[in-house]
């Protein structure tokens, strides 16, 4: 693999990170807000909330492992 292949793919692995982050953000956003419009008090909502942001940024968490393990083959080749 040449130099410029690798750093093409580093450069496309960063804007995926950004990508995914921007992205999990608005999911977020979108899945408190949906929450949010429930009659029910917020009390009663607090858990649905909970679990959103966990699962969203657990999602997030996973793919990022991914794409730094991905970056990390990356560089190590020789």
């Amino acid at each position: 693999m040449s130099l410029m292949e690798k750093d093409r793919q580093i450069k496309l692995i960063l804007w995926a990170k950004r990508g995914l982050g921007a992205t999990a953000f608005l999911v977020w956003i979108f899945i408190l807000y949906t929450i949010m419009q429930g009659a029910a008090p917020f009390s009663e909502q607090v858990p649905y909330c909970m679990a959103g942001t966990m699962l969203t940024f657990g999602i997030l968490t996973a793919l990022f492992k991914g794409l730094d393990y991905w970056q990390t083959q990356i560089t190590e080749k020789k």
